[in-house]
């Protein structure tokens, strides 16, 4: 029982500390996994590098499924919530120092 419960407290702390790290980066996996042709290791990382200093990480997870889907981006910046609209301004101001940043 004493050794499954260290297994088991062990398992959830090793999660937790993981975490964060693999979650990291979820806008240079996404630049790396979208079907642009610009899209190189160096590139990717240098966007990344724009949404850390720009993006909250729970921003930078929401952004990153708009490389696959274009249109959920388009569809959001129409939309009339505060929270899209908040969404947007600040996907704008990454969009804007990401081009600066990596030109």
């Amino acid at each position: 029982m004493k050794r499954s419960s260290i297994g088991i407290l062990f398992a959830v702390s090793a999660t937790m500390a993981w975490a964060p790290i693999a979650d990291a980066s979820a806008i240079r996996r996404a630049c790396l996994n979208s079907d642009r042709a610009a899209a190189s290791r160096s590139l990717c990382n240098c966007i990344q590098d724009a949404a850390d200093a720009t993006l909250s990480r729970s921003e930078q997870r929401r952004g990153a499924r708009f490389f696959a889907d274009p249109q959920a981006l388009q569809d959001l910046r129409q939309s009339s919530s505060f929270t899209s609209s908040r969404f947007w301004k600040n996907w704008k101001n990454f969009g804007v120092a990401a081009k600066n940043y990596c030109n």
